[in-house]
């Protein structure tokens, strides 16, 4: 019996561009700080969420020899420099998993196989995976593993259109028996510019939609956001006070608070 009830939750959108990486890398920081221990992984072969907490990208080191056969996924799971982060990091093979998946007989299986591996120790509150921005077989493995979905949507035209993408293939994986939970857990809106009308237009539409499903805290359009990847370091720890931190902060509590209901 696991010490800790750990829920996976998957952040996707199969638009790239979206803030989907930089929500799960600035979530589990967030996180962190209300002492919240959570498991990133990578799954998108960008790699991108690996280098957005301090580390490089290293030949062997990701679930592709896991999912392969060729190593544990117990030492895949790498430190962060961050305390309550831990990550099992992406590279560039991993755009190779989608073909070692397609040969499993239960290939949308596979991922969960692993997770669960990592469930059983008991050590995280959360995993939380960023998928890759593609609807491909390392997408749907991912979300048939996760209990939730985080989407992220940029407050742009044409936002709706990949929501809706994501809600069908949600209702598949739910209706075929593969995930019969899966739910999108929320929906964060992000890149809000609130010097122009259409981000408030694009906000109000999503929340006329999919009411409570959107969360009350909204990302906006900030520098600092945009500078941190570049040093491998979250907003949250990059600049403390800046209004992206002062967001994802907010966002983590509206995350846990609707947890604990």
């Amino acid at each position: 019996m696991s010490e800790r009830n750990t829920r996976v939750i998957a952040v996707a959108n199969q638009k790239g561009g979206v803030g989907k990486t930089t929500t799960v890398v600035n979530l589990a920081a967030a996180l962190s700080l209300l002492d919240k221990t959570v498991l990133v992984i990578d799954l998108d072969p960008q790699a991108n969420a690996t280098s957005g907490l301090g580390l490089e990208q290293k030949k062997g080191v990701s679930l592709y020899p896991v999912i392969t056969g060729k190593a544990d996924v117990a030492d895949i799971i790498q430190p962060t420099p961050y305390d309550n982060i831990n990550i099992i990091p992406s590279e560039l093979d991993l755009a190779g998993a989608e073909i070692e998946i397609a040969r499993e007989d239960n290939h949308l299986a596979v991922v969960r196989r692993e997770i669960d591996r990592v469930l059983t120790a008991g050590v995280f509150d959360y995993v939380i995976m960023d998928c890759p921005p593609s609807i491909g077989i390392l997408m749907t493995s991912s979300l048939a593993a996760a209990d939730s979905i985080i989407v992220t949507m940029q407050c742009e035209y044409y936002a709706m259109e990949g929501l809706s993408v994501i809600t069908h293939l949600v209702e598949q994986l739910r209706e075929s028996g593969v995930n019969p939970d899966l739910h999108i857990e929320g929906i964060v809106m992000t890149m809000f510019d609130a010097r122009t009308r259409l981000s408030a237009d694009v906000v109000s539409e999503v929340r006329e939609h999919f009411g409570d499903l959107v969360y009350d805290t909204i990302i906006p359009r900030n520098v600092r956001i945009s500078e941190a990847p570049s040093f491998g370091e979250p907003v949250v720890f990059y600049d403390p006070h800046c209004r992206g931190t002062i967001a994802y902060k907010v966002l983590a509590e509206e995350f846990v608070e609707k947890h604990e209901k």
